[in-house]
């Protein structure tokens, strides 16, 4: 069955988060499902360094507003860049590794 067309996929952001601790992806993903109940989102990418730990995640556009908000009320938890585009904020990440 094909892909549905572009316009039909629904429209996303792509949020980059920096966490002031390091912490494995099961744990961060079991964390940000109990912060961003009720809203869609995807995690994505989680490089572990020894004191942080950086993660991209995908959330869909209604929620995206609220999911910024709510990400940087946890403690530890700071969101660094959003784009339309992965590339762009994986990019973006790099200069922070």
């Amino acid at each position: 069955m094909p892909r549905p067309k572009k316009a039909a996929r629904g429209k996303h952001r792509w949020v980059a988060i920096k966490v002031n601790k390091s912490i494995q992806r099961d744990s961060l993903k079991k964390l940000l499902g109990e912060s961003l109940k009720g809203l869609e989102w995807k995690l994505f990418d989680s490089e572990k360094q020894s004191k942080r730990t950086f993660a991209i995640i995908k959330i869909t556009l209604s929620d995206y507003q609220q999911a910024l908000s709510t990400l940087n009320e946890i403690s530890g938890f700071e969101t660094i860049t959003s784009s339309g585009k992965i590339r762009l904020v994986r990019e973006r990440v790099k200069s922070y590794l």
